[in-house]
């Protein structure tokens, strides 16, 4: 049947795979800074604070006090040459190096949680290519409310108002996908061996969250345990010698514990002089390792009286992340592609 005169032709029988990461600023920037936060931090599965409350913390003391600062750490490890965040640039090189791997007919995307480029943007250049099916892959090891909650949440609100929806997947947490095992044990074993020095343990550092969220039953907790579990078995080392803690903290709440700066504070204070740090909660590496850990967890390490530290990529687009990438989403594929 024809198409009544003047009605745009429907493309159809294509398959989209959108990648989706947590997001940063335009630019290294207060303004741009402040902008971001704003959209972070008043996701409500981010802060849990009802909004009458959060809001003017956030608008009367957050947003006028931590721009400037989160803005100069952007600062040291902004990609001058992409100008933009290195998140962003890992994430696409994550989905350049997909395309193709699954067939002519798999159209792939990336998108940003927070910032651009909006998954909203990545959904409709997907269905403006004849993508009817689409698999999001939020690319976060371990389910967290606040991460892969929030970006099913901000998928389905896109999508809520649209006509003709797509039929939808979603890439599961992959915390204990032996690939993602395998591909954690490559890529530490190859950085090591290119180290100049021999660590005496290697620290699992993972993003922290409010201790709340345990309580509340989300289990991102105990699948951060199980990852470190299986990493410490693949590689053949005990917990002592790759002990787990968590990052990135805010706000006066208690978070997940052990706290990683002040482990690492410990660790030298009490003997240990050579340490590196892996983050397998984190598919690409961003601010919160290349400047938190990198940076500052190296600063405090050697202040207090260590000597030789290494932080260790993360999988970003190596040939052991985009192997274990291709693995992971043929999974999920599996029956909408041949």
């Amino acid at each position: 049947m024809a198409l009544p005169e003047g009605h745009p032709p429907v493309r159809t029988g294509k398959v989209g795979l959108l990648l989706v990461n947590l997001g940063s600023p335009d630019a290294p920037e207060p303004g741009a800074v402040r902008r971001w936060l704003n959209e972070f931090l008043s996701d409500r599965r981010v802060v849990e604070l009802p909004p009458l409350i959060w809001q003017p913390i956030l608008k009367l003391f957050v947003l006028t006090r931590r721009p400037a600062k989160s803005a100069a750490n952007y600062a040291k490890i902004w990609d001058r040459t992409a100008n933009e965040s290195p998140l962003k640039r890992i994430t696409r090189d994550q989905a350049e190096a997909l395309a193709g791997a699954f067939g002519a007919d798999v159209i792939v995307d990336w998108a940003m949680r927070y910032g651009a480029p909006a998954i909203g943007e990545g959904l409709a250049r997907l269905r403006a290519q004849g993508c009817d099916r689409i698999c999001l892959a939020p690319l976060y090891p371990q389910y967290c409310s606040a991460t892969t909650g929030s970006v099913l949440d901000e998928t389905f609100r896109q999508l809520s108002g649209q006509r003709w929806l797509p039929a939808i997947r979603t890439l599961p947490p992959y915390h204990d996908h032996p690939a993602h095992i395998a591909a954690l044990k490559a890529s530490v074993e190859r950085q090591l061996a290119a180290l100049d020095f021999v660590p005496e343990k290697i620290l699992l550092s993972f993003h922290g969250m409010p201790r709340r969220t345990l309580d509340l039953g989300d289990p991102y907790h105990c699948q951060c345990q199980k990852t470190a579990r299986l990493l410490r078995e693949a590689l053949g080392r005990t917990e002592a010698e790759m002990p787990l803690a968590f990052q990135s903290l805010f706000g006066r709440a208690e978070w997940l514990k052990p706290y990683t700066e002040p482990l690492l504070t410990e660790l030298a204070q009490s003997g240990t002089r050579r340490v590196a740090v892996l983050m397998p909660g984190f598919s690409a590496d961003c601010i919160e390792t290349l400047e938190e850990i990198a940076i500052g967890a190296r600063e405090a390490f050697l202040e207090a009286g260590g000597t030789h530290f290494a932080a260790l990529d993360c999988l970003n687009a190596s040939d052991e992340g985009m192997a274990m990438l291709r693995a992971l989403l043929g999974e999920a594929l599996a029956g909408w592609i041949r």
